[in-house]
């Protein structure tokens, strides 16, 4: 049966598209976009003062599963994600066990599947167990459907194994995800080191821990040639440090979360919330500005969540005992469209670029574009929708957002993976 999308903005840059037009999906893929078009037999689905883009896509998502169902699963994961705007995830490997073999990757893709609303890539480990010592099974783990590797979470602390996993990783044409932590230099530290750790009393964690990673692995990519991703950019330093390397031609991508974008560590007061302990941690307003600015200019590739759910009880112990995270795909598109789209910083195109088209580039997935026999995965978002952040609203099994209480402009209505609905009028469609 078909599917009309009748009097819809369709946004897309990289086929030079933004245009109130309609659509025709059959059997999952786009027939036909141009004006006053019809379906005899199929379903019209109005579209009118909304925008039509390229499903948006995730690069990094923690699905919990397997080890820990009670925060979240792959079912209720890629309902949070299509409740959110997103046609796909890529789910993290630092799961319980470790994502680290062919047969461990197997099962997430067979899971999602079974049980999942959206498409599930999945990442696995670079080294075996995250130990950091030995070589994860990386090669059997790109033919079961992985498509890139991570030590997410703690990062390979040793130089020369870091080099020995970047030489193999290029010679499957992989990319390697680096979570940036110097863990010597970050020690015990859980929220930025400076003016607020001190007048709090927590321990402080030194811009310096991830500026000297970051700049390790840029020089390792230089020297060994492999793709390079860095996670959840934090600081101002960092991203000087990715615009220099893609300034000599490094292989560099990057990512920057919303909580990084929005926040900084002055929203952390006295109350403790437990919420705004991230990994790594808010920084200041200077660093918070200038990551924006780097998203702007291109010099940080793209938007991603760093979809971090945690049980309730866990979030209630003492801020240096509470678990680092908070949840991000729900709210993503609505804090984009409301600090950046809105006040007219980003324009329509440019959050197609950061959030559907340069995530696919960095791990090299298939592209989605709004033409003709190009796959139906698109998301649809009402611009001036208002959406209150509270616990009821999420779909996700775990509500500890940062942005709990927020009051937020623009949501996704409806998604389609394939030209299947994963949300329609707002509500997951399982």
């Amino acid at each position: 049966m078909a599917l009309l999308l009748k009097n819809g903005r369709f946004v897309d840059p990289s086929v030079d598209l933004d245009e109130v037009a309609d659509m025709i999906i059959r059997d999952g893929r786009i027939v036909e976009i141009g004006e006053d078009l019809t379906v005899p037999k199929g379903v019209t689905v109005e579209c009118a003062e909304k925008i039509v883009v390229p499903g948006l896509v995730d690069l990094h998502t923690h699905l919990r599963e397997p080890g820990r169902e009670d925060k979240e699963t792959v079912a209720s994961g890629t309902r949070a994600a299509a409740h959110g705007g997103f046609t796909a995830v890529c789910a993290m490997p630092n799961t319980s066990p470790i994502c680290d073999t062919g047969s461990k990757v197997r099962f997430l893709v067979e899971r999602a599947v079974e049980t999942g609303v959206v498409r599930v890539h999945p990442v696995g480990s670079l080294t075996a167990e995250q130990g950091g010592e030995s070589i994860a099974e990386i090669g059997d783990m790109v033919a079961e459907g992985a498509v890139a590797f991570s030590d997410d979470g703690r990062g390979v602390q040793d130089a020369g194994m870091m080099r020995r996993v970047m030489e193999y990783s290029k010679a499957f044409d992989t990319v390697v995800v680096s979570h940036c932590e110097d863990e010597s230099l970050a020690g015990g530290g859980v929220v930025n080191e400076g003016v607020v750790s001190t007048r709090l009393g927590l321990p402080g964690w030194p811009a310096a821990a991830e500026e000297i990673a970051v700049a390790r692995d840029i020089r390792l990519a230089e020297l060994t040639g492999c793709r390079l991703h860095l996670a959840h950019l934090s600081t101002a330093g960092s991203a000087e440090l990715v615009r220099s390397a893609k300034a000599r031609g490094v292989a560099v991508t990057a990512e920057v979360t919303p909580h990084h974008l929005f926040l900084d560590e002055d929203a952390i007061s006295r109350t403790y919330d437990t919420n705004l302990k991230m990994n790594p941690p808010l920084r200041t307003t200077e660093d918070r500005e200038a990551l924006v600015e780097a998203l702007l200019d291109g010099t940080i590739d793209c938007v991603a969540t760093d979809h971090a759910p945690h049980a309730r009880h866990e979030k209630q112990l003492e801020f240096e005992l509470a678990p680092f995270g908070t949840t991000g795909l729900e709210t993503a598109l609505s804090l984009m469209i409301t600090y950046l789209v809105q006040p007219g910083r980003l324009g329509w195109s440019d959050l197609v670029r950061v959030m559907a088209h340069a995530p696919r580039a960095a791990f090299k997935l298939p592209d989605v574009r709004l033409e003709a026999g190009a796959v139906a995965d698109l998301t649809i978002i009402d611009p001036e929708a208002r959406v209150e952040v509270t616990e009821e609203w999420f779909a996700s099994k775990s509500s500890n957002s940062a942005f709990l209480g927020a009051t937020l402009l623009g949501k996704a209505t409806e998604v389609l993976v394939e030209g299947r609905f994963a949300l329609k009028n707002g509500k997951v469609v399982d």
